[in-house]
Parts: C-alpha cells; sequence; structure tokens
C-alpha cells in the first residue's frame, strides 16, 4: 500500500494514477484476510504456549482491531473519494483536487500509523514486556507513523499559490 501511496503521490497525470489506484484497491481487499490470519496464528500460540491474560497479548489484540477498523472506516473511505477526483479530473494532467486527495490524510496517516502499530505489536511480541509498556509500544508506533506521515500530506508550494491570470 505504502509504494501505491508513493506512486499516487508522485503521479501528474491520470494515466500515470489510475493503475496504482488499481493496484490498492486490490492490495486493500487482502487485508482482512491477513488481520485474521495474524489472530488465528496468535490465537493458536496463545491457547498453546500463553494464556489470554497476559497484557501484551490482549495489547496486541487492541492493535489488531485498530487495523481492522482504521483501513475500512478511514482509508477505504477516503480512497473512494480519490477515486472520485480521478473520475472527475478525467484525462491529462491531474488537477488540485486529485492531487489533493492524492496527499490526503486519511490515506497517509492510516497507512504509516498502521504500520506503527504492527511494529508496537512485534515488539511486544518479541519482548513479552509488561502491559504499560506494551501499549507505550503500540500507541507510539501509532503517532511516530502519524507524525512521519504529515509531510507527505502538504501540497508543493507552487500548488497551493493561488492561480496567476497572464496579461493580454
Amino acid at each position: 500500500m505504502l509504494v501505491c501511496l508513493f506512486q499516487l503521490r508522485a503521479a501528474q497525470t491520470l494515466a500515470e494514477a489510475v493503475p496504482w489506484g488499481r493496484v490498492a484497491g486490490k492490495t486493500a481487499k487482502a487485508f482482512p484476510v491477513a488481520i485474521l490470519g495474524l489472530f488465528g496464528t496468535g490465537a493458536y500460540m496463545t491457547s498453546d504456549v500463553w494464556t489470554w491474560s497476559t497484557g501484551w497479548i490482549d495489547v496486541s489484540i487492541a492493535g489488531l482491531v485498530v487495523l481492522a477498523l482504521q483501513g475500512p472506516l478511514v482509508a477505504e473511505h477516503t480512497a473512494k473519494k480519490l477515486q472520485g477526483a480521478l473520475r472527475e479530473n478525467g484525462p491529462g494532467p491531474l488537477g488540485r483536487h486529485a492531487l489533493r486527495m492524492a496527499r490526503h490524510p486519511g490515506l497517509w496517516i492510516v497507512d504509516l500509523s498502521n504500520l506503527g502499530v504492527v511494529l508496537g505489536v512485534v515488539w511486544d511480541m518479541t519482548q513479552k514486556a509488561g502491559t504499560a509498556s506494551s501499549i507505550a509500544a503500540v500507541v507510539g508506533g501509532y503517532l511516530v507513523g502519524a507524525a512521519v506521515a504529515l509531510p507527505f500530506t502538504r501540497l508543493p508550494a507552487e500548488e497551493l499559490a493561488p492561480a496567476t491570470e497572464t496579461a493580454s
């Protein structure tokens, strides 16, 4: 998804943007399966080796819930708006609205904060820390991911400047 976002952000024409939008749409459909797979394997290991009352396991499950909710509720909704903006744009160079939608925080913050949550959960799994440390790892991963995403949501200065009319 991150590769798709960078390619969409770099696209200057509809022809450059559409293939990456299609790939992102197809990739997004795999996330529920991946989340269920992660939960299933984690549930097996928890039942076999650990207990369900272990703090870092509860925090990791909460992290999976965040992933499962952010994708469809925020990113998918924003992706549909991007799709609409690309349709409205039509062939040729991307207009201001389409460029803004390719940089929408609902795409970038969700994608990078989800990555941060996953890294926090992986840290929890490897360190088997206490509940407070596990929460800090997941929340910290989320916040770092969101902070890293912010610069990618900004339009270049020349796109923000009002259009100037040429003298005839």
